[in-house]
């Protein structure tokens, strides 16, 4: 393939990957459900070669499955992965925030304030139905774990596991009553950064990944 063609393809391939990603993330794309090639190749314009390129990546992200002779489908949430998960971003998130709590400034923290503002706006036009929180810089989680100042920790939580994380996230904030407790406990964790509590940072964050596991947890147990 030449230079320009192959510029182009990946070009196709990174476009596709991002919105297919974001898709499965939100829920547009059901959990459990085939990844139709014919449907989506009509729907973003492109050939099947870009296509097969964005779904192989979203295999590496963990949100896809690819059997052989059958195809591709969208991971199913479960209750096992989802305990599996939340133990890992309880443990981690929480040394996180507790390293983040030793490494933050005023700045740092005034910045965490205006994007949970953001939030709050987005949460209200939604009705409380919903605390979908864009990734990255946009993400409250991202940030915390950016601020931690841990390169590899940041790699476990921000790279390799973090698109699936924010697919059960979204799962979770669903739930009716999730979104303002949230928004609230987020808040109080800011509140012990400011003060520079690492104790009560780690806290407070353990404590609210472990509320949004048990909403989570009832939510799938019930078949929701």
């Amino acid at each position: 393939m030449e230079p320009q063609a192959q510029a182009k393809f990946s070009t196709l391939a990174d476009s596709v990957f991002e919105q297919i990603r974001s898709a499965i993330v939100k829920g547009e794309l059901v959990p459990g459900s085939k990844v139709n090639e014919p449907q989506l190749s009509k729907q973003f314009g492109i050939s099947r070669g870009p296509l097969r390129e964005a779904i192989r990546r979203l295999e590496g992200c963990k949100l896809v499955e690819i059997t052989p002779n059958i195809g591709a489908k969208v991971i199913s949430l479960n209750e096992s992965q989802a305990i599996e998960i939340y133990d890992i971003r309880e443990s981690l998130e929480g040394l996180a925030c507790r390293l983040a709590a030793t490494r933050c400034s005023a700045k740092d923290c005034i910045n965490i304030r205006e994007l949970l503002a953001i939030h709050e706006k987005e949460i209200q036009f939604e009705d409380s139905r919903l605390y979908y929180q864009k990734e990255g810089d946009l993400d409250f989680h991202y940030q915390i774990v950016q601020l931690s100042g841990n390169r590899r920790l940041f790699h476990l939580l921000c790279d390799e596991l973090y698109h699936l994380i924010r697919l059960y996230r979204v799962q979770a904030s669903s739930q009716p009553s999730r979104p303002k407790q949230a928004f609230k406990e987020h808040h109080q964790i800011v509140d012990a950064l400011e003060s520079n509590d690492g104790e009560l940072a780690e806290m407070l964050m353990k404590r609210h990944i472990s509320s949004a596991k048990i909403t989570l947890l009832n939510q799938l147990r019930r078949g929701v």
